[in-house]
């Protein structure tokens, strides 16, 4: 591999990575971004396959510190208010990246920031077990850790957007979504067990070194097999230019801003994934309060696995569907329907429910359905703006982690004031219902970026 810096001529000053001609594998992207062909299917297969293992590794990251921290908090006597502050860290530095990180790939292209970004925080996580037994006051750093890891994984769902918004077809566009979202489920399900065993048996270092190691594992084989034959360039130049809106590039975010459909899948993207944190944080705690008795092996496992089939069948349902002629805003509305109102039905069913099993059939229901979202709002935003898909997801995503915090502290207020599990549920359907409704009424599926 070879680092460079030279200037192309007119407009940019360059840094690439480069490698030999020798060294170049067969496998390539066929196009330029952002305008260039779509994937060939032997493409798409390669690379549905590759970003399902990115996003399981970004999940796999993510789940390690809370995995740890019971341990690391016993270790260097943090009390439950300084482990949250760990834990909390993340999170703003989550929705700070996200719009810049779209933004960027939108212009330079999804498939190297995906690369920085894989690189950037694989290397963090490995090397925070040294950097925190380095410390007297480990706590610092730490939580500037995961601060950072949380600046440098905001970019990757938006990238990710922005690269499949202009790579694969529409008819297409669903399964590849769920295919490589479900990546999510995959990895909780293992950093779970696998990291619960490695801290027991090695500490919790090992746990770091797990998930870290095989994502710039990941990194490297995306610059060796993935990027297209030529050097793969990016410019410090459009690097910073990209920060900077051009007067074309605010026209267009002027009409998307003034288009229902624009706002019709940003609030229902904002009330699913508010929902989804919601019920995902709160969920392990009513199991436990209301089953005492059951293994939350069981209930913290169950759900995630049902997910992966669910958002499989979800995509392939969705994209058979449009290449048969349906009209792709009907097809969109009906996976969110779905997500969003079918959910709810069973989260309803849990006010009536004394029985763990059930409680279990209906939270996993739940959590199945709600994975046809991503045939839903999550593709809609790339049918309306492929051009800037990965800014406009970002705005999105970012609204989404806000709302999801939000619906935590209220649905944490909810319970300690009335002790009632039954207001949560509450909660949680009148935000889907209101999210699905807006949707249906204004969203569609024709470009407004043009």
């Amino acid at each position: 591999m070879a680092f460079a810096v030279h200037d192309d001529g007119a407009e940019h000053t360059t840094m690439s990575f480069k490698h030999s001609d020798a060294l170049q594998p067969a496998l390539t992207s066929t196009t330029a971004h952002p305008s260039g062909k779509f994937w060939s299917k032997s493409e798409a297969k390669s690379w549905i396959a590759f970003l399902f293992l990115g996003t399981f590794l970004v999940y796999c990251v993510r789940v390690t510190l809370p995995i740890c921290v019971p341990t690391m908090a016993e270790q260097f006597a943090w009390d439950k208010k300084q482990s949250g502050i760990v834990l909390g860290s993340f999170f703003w530095g989550y929705c700070l990246t996200q719009i810049i990180g779209g933004h960027i790939s939108d212009r330079l292209g999804g498939d190297k920031i995906l690369l920085l970004s894989a690189t950037s925080w694989g290397s963090v996580i490995t090397l925070t077990p040294l950097i925190v037994h380095w410390s007297s006051t480990p706590i610092i750093p730490l939580t500037l850790s995961r601060f950072l890891m949380g600046l440098l994984q905001g970019v990757f769902f938006p990238s990710l957007t922005s690269l499949l918004s202009n790579k694969v077809r529409e008819g297409d566009r669903a399964f590849t979504s769920s295919a490589v979202c479900s990546g999510s489920q995959v990895g909780t399900l293992i950093i779970g067990a696998v990291g619960s065993v490695l801290l027991d048996w090695y500490g919790w270092e090992s746990v770091f070194y797990f998930s870290g190691l095989p994502s710039i594992l990941w990194a490297y084989c995306m610059w060796k097999y993935f990027l297209k034959r030529e050097d793969q360039i990016i410019s410090l130049e459009s690097l910073g230019n990209s920060l900077v809106n051009s007067k074309d590039n605010k026209v267009v975010w002027r009409k998307l801003f003034r288009s229902a459909p624009v706002w019709a899948v940003s609030v229902a993207h904002v009330c699913i994934s508010g929902t989804f944190f919601c019920l995902l944080s709160w969920m392990p705690t009513f199991f436990h309060d209301s089953f005492p008795e059951s293994k939350g092996w069981v209930f913290n496992a169950v759900p995630w696995a049902v997910g992966v089939p669910f958002s499989l069948f979800g995509g392939t349902l969705a994209d058979h569907l449009i290449n048969l002629g349906f009209d792709t805003a009907k097809v969109r509305k009906s996976m969110q329907v779905i997500a969003m109102g079918l959910s709810s039905i069973f989260i309803e069913l849990l006010k009536y429910t004394d029985n763990y099993y059930q409680a279990l059939i209906c939270v996993s229901a739940s959590i199945g359905l709600q994975t046809f979202s991503h045939s839903g709002v999550s593709v809609n935003v790339q049918d309306l703006a492929p051009s800037c898909a990965g800014a406009l997801f970002g705005v999105m995503n970012t609204g989404g982690a806000l709302a999801g915090v939000f619906l935590v502290y209220f649905a944490g207020y909810l319970i300690e004031t009335s002790g009632s599990w039954p207001s949560v549920f509450n909660l949680i359907s009148v935000v889907n219902v209101f999210g699905l409704l807006i949707f249906i009424t204004f969203g569609q599926a024709m470009r407004v970026d043009i």
